[in-house]
């Protein structure tokens, strides 16, 4: 061992640190509990994302869902039941997913708000004025 190998700042009794092959110290202190901390805000945004995105896609399915009776209702394309949708979400100021979860319920308990059921007859009044679906052939 030379001198260029003891540490000035350690104290005699004190355990050498690992040091990697530059010679640097490994990540220890300071430097280690920020790297822990950093990693711990990394997991809990990583958690926000997941959940945002689990809510995002049963929110989607409730959307299609909600097409599907407008379309079926309506004898309407898929296209024109998002249309209406969307009217009817912008004519009662409602999200759109709210207006989705309501049309769904609706089809299972047979209820609908009162200014909701008026949008959505209205906006699907134009839609079948103008329905590209036509009768099927037997």
């Amino acid at each position: 061992m030379t001198s260029s190998d003891v540490d000035a700042r350690r104290r005699p009794d004190e355990p050498e640190k690992p040091t990697g092959q530059d010679g640097a110290t490994g990540a220890t202190g300071a430097t280690g509990a920020a790297d822990t901390a950093k990693q711990g805000e990394k997991v809990v945004e990583l958690q926000r994302k997941v959940i945002q995105l689990e809510k995002a896609v049963e929110s989607h399915a409730t959307v299609d869902q909600a097409i599907g009776i407008v379309v079926a209702l309506g004898k309407l394309t898929p296209d024109q039941g998002w249309t209406v949708l969307r009217e009817t979400s912008q004519h009662t100021n409602m999200k759109l997913s709210r207006i989705a979860d309501l049309v769904v319920a609706w089809g299972c308990a047979g209820e609908l708000p009162e200014n909701v059921r008026r949008a959505l007859d209205a906006s699907l009044a134009r839609a079948r004025a103008t329905s590209e679906c036509t009768e099927p052939t037997a």
